[in-house]
């Protein structure tokens, strides 16, 4: 089974379109009633609906950090300026498509994948 991913709030909405074309199960802070909220926020949300959380706010790294002993949902994180939206979408499809939730809990994947 494929996971969902959750999409922070800054996440361009060309992202999240490409994701929803290919099939990929996909929601975002604002549709979510999310929107303005702390990233500790957003990240126990995620956590609560069994979904990644895709980010490319930095701060969400801190977040994870501060969280070594506490289960949270798997963060994707990319800088903003590292890839493009084309392979953004590619990579974030492979994880949703392979990665299972339970793999993912604790864990912060940087993309590019394998790179």
């Amino acid at each position: 089974m494929s996971v969902g991913l959750y999409m922070d709030e800054h996440v361009p909405r060309a992202i999240m379109n490409g994701l929803r074309l290919r099939g990929i199960d996909v929601l975002t802070a604002q549709e979510d009633g999310m929107a303005g909220q702390p990233d500790a926020a957003l990240l126990d949300r995620a956590t609560e609906l069994r979904r990644v959380i895709f980010t490319q706010d930095d701060d969400f790294l801190a977040e994870a950090h501060k969280r070594q002993d506490i289960a949270f949902a798997g963060i994707v994180y990319t800088h903003q300026l590292r890839l493009g939206i084309g392979a953004i979408i590619s990579d974030l499809a492979l994880i949703a498509a392979v990665a299972e939730y339970e793999e993912m809990v604790g864990r912060v994947e940087f993309l590019p994948l394998g790179g």
